[in-house]
């Protein structure tokens, strides 16, 4: 079997693009096992169950890497009634944080 240059171009291309989408499922895991840490050391419920890609952008890293910066909105509650958006961002495969607004405190 002799395949050309075009056809090699495009299964390395293909295989770039899987790699690629593999990776991205596999930061996402980690983006939304972050915030369901968070969630029990924050006292607050995660909602759905999900994170969702917000944003997307190259940033270097501490050793000054590029990699890619992305940030995820997830939806939370602390008392069931009102939702709330947080985000969690990452460089990378690496945590950077796990953003929640303060819960509202109500004096009796």
């Amino acid at each position: 079997m002799n395949l050309s240059l075009a056809q090699i171009l495009v299964v390395m291309g293909v295989g770039a693009l899987a790699l690629h989408f593999f990776g991205a499922i596999r930061v996402r895991e980690l983006a939304l096992q972050a915030v369901a840490r968070a969630s029990r050391d924050g006292d607050f419920q995660l909602l759905d169950q999900a994170v969702h890609i917000n944003r997307l952008s190259m940033s270097r890293d501490r050793k000054g890497r590029w990699r890619l910066w992305r940030q995820y909105r997830f939806d939370y509650t602390f008392d069931g009634v009102e939702r709330r958006q947080g985000f969690v961002v990452m460089l990378g495969r690496e945590l950077q944080s796990v953003l929640v607004a303060e819960r509202d405190r109500t004096l009796h």
